[in-house]
C-alpha cells in the first residue's frame, strides 16, 4: 500500500499567485514515489465567491438577517451581481477590449471607495495606461463586495486572511474552540462545498494543511472539523509557518480534536515519517518533530537524530494541480513595490534555507527558519527555474529567501546569462557593502527588476544594537547603486524598537526623507516593532531594557509579545505622522515640509544635517 496524501492551502493567502508550500512538499513527496495532490483551497474558494449566483446570495442573506451596511454597494446589488464575473475575468487577464468598458465612468457602480477616486483618473495615474487604470477600478469593486460581506454577512471575511483575530496571539485555545462550536458562515459553506468535492476525486489517507499566518488557522480547523465528521478515517495534519513559530510549546490537546499531527520546521522529513507510519512501516516513535495526542496529552515525538533533508539535494517544487489560470492581479494601491505583492503572476523559489546573517536582534534567529543556513548551486538553481517554468509558463521569480546571499545572487545571475534562461526576478537581501555598483549591474542584467531589504531604524546607535552589520552611509551607497540600475528598492521601516527616543524616531524620519530625495529608495513601509518570544529581544528583555507583560501562556500558541519600554517614546503616537510623511515621499513630493508638521503633537527638530545622504554617496 502506498498513502495517497492530499495538499491543502486553507484560505486565504495571496490571489495573484500560489503560496508555495504545497509545491514544495508535493515535489519532495514525488520524488519519494509517495502520491501527492495539491490544491489552493485559497483561490478556488476565493474566485467562487466573486461570481454572479454567489453575490446574489451573499445579498439576499444580508436581507435576511437584515444587514444593510454600505448603502451604496447595497443599492445598486443588481449592478454588482451584473458585472462581476466582468470584472473578475478581467483581473485574471487584463484583456485590452475589456480594460476601455471598465474605465467608462459609467460601467461600473459606484460605491463607497470609487466615489472617493478623482473624477479625472490621470491625477491618481500619472502616465499610468488604460490596463492599469481599469485594473483598479476593477480592484476597488470587488474590495466593495468584499466590505459588504464583512459588514454584513461574514465578520471573519478578508482577502488575503480568515478570522485572524482569532490566531492572532491565541495563548489559549478556548476562543477559537468557542467559534468552532458556531454554525458556519456561508462563505465557510461554500468553502466546504469545494473541500469536499476534491475529497470525492480520489481515496485520500492524509489531508495535509499548510498554516502559514494566523489568517489561515481558522479556516483550516473548520475543514479539519468536517473532515472529522464526515470522514473519520481520514488522517488530518498540519504544519507551516504558524505551527513553526507558535505552537512550539503546545500542550492543550483539544486541538487534536479535529487533527491528528502537527508538525514543525521543515515539513519534508516529519510528513515522509508520517506516511510511513500510515503505511505501518515504523512506530510512533520513530516519528520526527511531530506533535501527536496519547491518553489526551500532548506528545511530542521527535527521533534523534533527523532524517535531514539538505537544501541542496530537495527536488524542484512541482505547481502540477494549481489553477495558474485562476490567480487575478489586483492594482489597489500605487506604492510600485506593494504592487509586486498583489499584481502579477510570480513562481515562488528559495535561493537558500535560513539566512546567513542570522543576528538581528528582532528575528526569530532561534528558529529553524532562519537559523539553520543551507546552499546550493548556481546549476541546481536555474535547472529548478526551468523545470518550474515548464509547469506554470510563467517566467516571473520571487525568490522568497530571509536574505539572499550576494554570492549566490552573482553564480546565479551569470548562470542565467550564460544558459539564455530570461526570467524577471525580485528578492529580499540585506543592504550590505558587497553589492556593488558592477553586482548591481549583473543582477539587473539577469532580470532582476526590485529588492527589498531592512533599513528598520535609520539610527546608527540602533542598527548596532539590532545587530544588523550595517550602517547609514552604507545603505544609502547599496541603494543607489540597485537604483542606478533601475532596480527598485523598498525598504523595510521600523519604528519602536526598545530604547528608541523621539529624537531618533525624528532623525530617522529625516533619514528616510532624504533617501527619497536621491532617488536611493522608491518605497518603504513603516512596522512598529513587534517582540516575539524566539527573537534575542523575547528571550533576553533585560539587556534591552524592556519589561515583558504578557500574554500568559495557555497552552496554545504562543509568539508576540506585550511588552512596556520605559526609557522609550511613546512609540504608537508616531504611527500616523510617520506614514502620512512617507506617503508624501512615495510620490514625490513634501520633501520640503518640516518634519514637525507632520505630527499633531510637540516632537523635536531634527538633529542630523540635510546632506546626510549626499555626503555619503560621495564617499
Amino acid at each position: 500500500m502506498s498513502i495517497n496524501t492530499l495538499l491543502i492551502t486553507p484560505p486565504f493567502t495571496q490571489l495573484n499567485t500560489a503560496y508555495p508550500a504545497t509545491a514544495y512538499i508535493k515535489g519532495f513527496l514525488n520524488s519519494k514515489n509517495v502520491k501527492a495532490t495539491q490544491m489552493d483551497l485559497s483561490i478556488e474558494l476565493f474566485t467562487a465567491v466573486f461570481t454572479k449566483e454567489f453575490i446574489d446570495a451573499i445579498f439576499k442573506q444580508a436581507d435576511l438577517l437584515g444587514n444593510k451596511d454600505l448603502p451604496l454597494v447595497y443599492n445598486q446589488r443588481e449592478e454588482y451581481i451584473n458585472k462581476v464575473d466582468t470584472v473578475m475575468q478581467y483581473l485574471r487577464v487584463q484583456e485590452v477590449t475589456a480594460a476601455y468598458q471598465i474605465v467608462h465612468k459609467d460601467f461600473l457602480p459606484h460605491g463607497h471607495r470609487r466615489i472617493k477616486l478623482n473624477k479625472d483618473l490621470s491625477t491618481e495615474f500619472g502616465k499610468l495606461g488604460i490596463l492599469d487604470k481599469a485594473k483598479h477600478i476593477a480592484t476597488l469593486f470587488v474590495e466593495e463586495l468584499g466590505d459588504f460581506i464583512n459588514a454584513n454577512v461574514d465578520e471573519f471575511f478578508s482577502f488575503t486572511r480568515y478570522a485572524e483575530q482569532l490566531g492572532r496571539t491565541a495563548s489559549s485555545f478556548d476562543q477559537i474552540d468557542e467559534f468552532l462550536e458556531y454554525e458556519t458562515t456561508l462563505i465557510e459553506d461554500e468553502m466546504l462545498y469545494i473541500l469536499e468535492e476534491q475529497i470525492k476525486q480520489d481515496t485520500y489517507d492524509l489531508v495535509c494543511f499548510t498554516i502559514p499566518f494566523p489568517g489561515n488557522l481558522f479556516s483550516a480547523l473548520r475543514c479539519a472539523q468536517f473532515i472529522k465528521k464526515a470522514y473519520p478515517k481520514l488522517k488530518v495534519a498540519f504544519g507551516g509557518g504558524y505551527c513553526n513559530t507558535e505552537l512550539r510549546r503546545l500542550s492543550d490537546p483539544r486541538i487534536f480534536d479535529f487533527v491528528d499531527f502537527i508538525t514543525l520546521d521543515d515539513g519534508e522529513g516529519p510528513l515522509l515519517k508520517i506516511t510511513e507510519f500510515l503505511d505501518h512501516k515504523i512506530g510512533e516513535e520513530q516519528l520526527e518533530r511531530t506533535y501527536i495526542c496519547k491518553n489526551n496529552d500532548v506528545v511530542y515525538a521527535d527521533k534523534q537524530p533527523n532524517t535531514i533533508f539538505h537544501h541542496k539535494n530537495l527536488p524542484a517544487p512541482s505547481y502540477i494541480g494549481l489553477p495558474t489560470a485562476k490567480y487575478l492581479s489586483f492594482l489597489d494601491v500605487m506604492n510600485p513595490m506593494h504592487r509586486m505583492w498583489s499584481d502579477g503572476k510570480w513562481n515562488k523559489l528559495t535561493i537558500s534555507h535560513g539566512c546567513y546573517w542570522k543576528q538581528c536582534s528582532f528575528c526569530d534567529v532561534t528558529l529553524d527558519y532562519i537559523g539553520n543556513y543551507q546552499n546550493t548551486t548556481a546549476e541546481d538553481l536555474v535547472n529548478k527555474i526551468e523545470q518550474i517554468i515548464s509547469e506554470t509558463g510563467v517566467t516571473g521569480f520571487h525568490f522568497v529567501d530571509e536574505a539572499a546571499p550576494p554570492k549566490m545572487l552573482r553564480a546565479l545571475a551569470n548562470t542565467l546569462i550564460e544558459r539564455k534562461v530570461y526570467i524577471t526576478w525580485w528578492t529580499n537581501i540585506r543592504f550590505e557593502k558587497t553589492f556593488t555598483p558592477e553586482l548591481c549591474a549583473l543582477l539587473s542584467k539577469s532580470g532582476c527588476i526590485a529588492v527589498t531589504g531592512g533599513l528598520e531604524v535609520a539610527s546608527d546607535r540602533l542598527l548596532a544594537k539590532m545587530k544588523k552589520g550595517v550602517d547609514i552611509a552604507q545603505v544609502a551607497r547599496v541603494t543607489k547603486a540597485f537604483s542606478n540600475e533601475n532596480i527598485m528598492v523598498h525598504a523595510y521601516l521600523m519604528f519602536g524598537f526598545p530604547t528608541e527616543t523621539a529624537q531618533e524616531t525624528i532623525d530617522s524620519l529625516e533619514v528616510v526623507r532624504q533617501l527619497f530625495q536621491h532617488n536611493c529608495i522608491q518605497s518603504a513601509f513603516w512596522h512598529q516593532f513587534a517582540c516575539t518570544s524566539h527573537s534575542p529581544v523575547g528571550k533576553n528583555p533585560d539587556d534591552f531594557q524592556i519589561k515583558i507583560i504578557g500574554p500568559k501562556f495557555e497552552g496554545f500558541a504562543e509568539n508576540d509579545l506585550y511588552h512596556e519600554d520605559p526609557t522609550g517614546a511613546a512609540h504608537h503616537l508616531y504611527s500616523q505622522g510617520l506614514n502620512i510623511a512617507l506617503n508624501n515621499y512615495l510620490n514625490y513630493k513634501g520633501f520640503e515640509i518640516p518634519l514637525e508638521d507632520y505630527f499633531d503633537f510637540k516632537v523635536p527638530k531634527k538633529t542630523l544635517k540635510s546632506d546626510l545622504i549626499a555626503s555619503s554617496l560621495e564617499v
